[in-house]
């Protein structure tokens, strides 16, 4: 399997999931997501797939800070409906890194451990996600906005060829080599795309 290099080097994002540990997933239900993880998942890798992980990473830190965030028990609050834009693949990812789904999700067991019903769309809010602590009701603000980070100027020449079926297999790669440069960078600036506020 062959993908970007710099994959490898994002910071990886570390829960206990009580769960897994219950039924012998993991070992004291502790395991971490790497950002190909993610990639895998969402079949691509693009700004709007990093922008969910790296909400997610920042997010977590601050609810949790030197603990493990703990899987299945973070709320996550949207302001816009699942079928808007990229609501969907931004809630995909994050549902896979902290268990949170809407009604359709794991219903538990004996009372325990349900998935269900903490994933909200439509909320009055004004951030790109809110995330909730179940256990303390500790919450915070994440906002993302990577416009900072412009891509590359041949991109759109490039995207004009490909999509009238020009392009010759050089200049596809070139233009899937932009794009992840693109991410890339995204990820090397973290602190300019992504902002934390606590509610």
């Amino acid at each position: 399997m062959s993908y970007p290099d710099f994959f490898n080097s994002i910071e990886t994002i570390k829960v206990k999931d009580p769960l897994s540990g219950l039924l012998g997933a993991f070992d004291k239900g502790e395991y971490e997501f790497c950002y190909l993880d993610v990639v895998k998942s969402a079949g691509h890798s693009c700004p709007t797939v990093a922008g969910a992980y790296l909400v997610t990473k920042e997010a977590l830190k601050a609810l949790y800070k030197d603990e493990l965030a703990l899987r299945g028990e973070i709320k996550v609050e949207f302001k816009e409906a699942l079928e808007d834009g990229v609501a969907g693949v931004i809630s995909n990812v994050i549902s896979q890194i902290t268990g949170a789904t809407d009604v359709s999700g794991f219903k538990g067991l004996a009372g325990k451990f349900a998935r269900h019903s903490l994933m909200d769309f439509n909320s009055k809010i004004d951030s790109s996600a809110r995330f909730t602590r179940v256990d303390s009701g500790k919450c915070v603000d994440v906002y993302y906005n990577p416009s900072s980070i412009a891509p590359d100027a041949k991109m759109q020449e490039l995207m004009q060829k490909m999509m009238s079926g020009q392009a010759e297999p050089q200049e596809i790669k070139e233009f899937g080599e932009l794009w992840q440069d693109r991410v890339k960078r995204i990820f090397e600036n973290t602190s300019s795309v992504v902002r934390v506020v606590e509610v």
